[in-house]
């Protein structure tokens, strides 16, 4: 008996390929670096194609949607790297309204290379970050690359099913 195919199955969502994780060099500062870097891309990619309204849609009763991640994670960057004060971190979990998926990649993008061209300058993970507020010392570079692989990824992971929520798309 020939086997049929069934057709009340709704079809498959788009899948992205999966990418492995990176090959880094042997040290410490590549390995961080090259797992932070990894993160970074996996997490821009899962909304710089995200269609609207759905990449502004919140996908839990939070208010977490797509867009909102990517912005919360330019100002934890910025924060991290650049030390840039923040004063309220809810309001980094929201996009402006006229902001749109391309103008929120950009400025992530851009804060990721402005937080690199500082990790370049970095060559002892033990010392300071390069930057100095008033009342609060910089971080180690370490304890910044550390935190952010660990911020980083979790936000990725919220990405992941969010986007999976907005049009089913999967894989990194």
């Amino acid at each position: 008996m020939a086997a049929t195919a069934r057709t009340d199955r709704p079809a498959r969502p788009a899948r992205r390929r999966d990418t492995p994780p990176p090959r880094t060099g042997n040290t410490e500062a590549e390995t961080l670096r090259g797992f932070l870097d990894h993160l970074r891309d996996s997490v821009a990619a899962k909304v710089e194609d995200a269609p609207e309204p759905g990449v502004r849609t919140a996908g839990v009763p939070s208010g977490t949607n797509l867009l909102g991640l990517l912005h919360h994670l330019t100002h934890v960057e910025r924060a991290t790297f650049l030390g840039e004060r923040v004063t309220d971190w809810q309001a980094t979990f929201r996009a402006a309204p006229g902001d749109r998926v391309a103008d929120v990649v950009a400025r992530y993008r851009a804060a990721v290379a402005e937080a690199n061209a500082v990790l370049d300058g970095c060559a002892d993970l033990a010392a300071p970050l390069p930057w100095s507020r008033p009342g609060r010392s910089a971080p180690s570079v370490r304890w910044a690359l550390t935190h952010l692989v660990e911020e980083t990824g979790r936000h990725a992971g919220h990405a992941d099913i969010l986007r999976e929520l907005i049009d089913g798309a999967t894989g990194r």
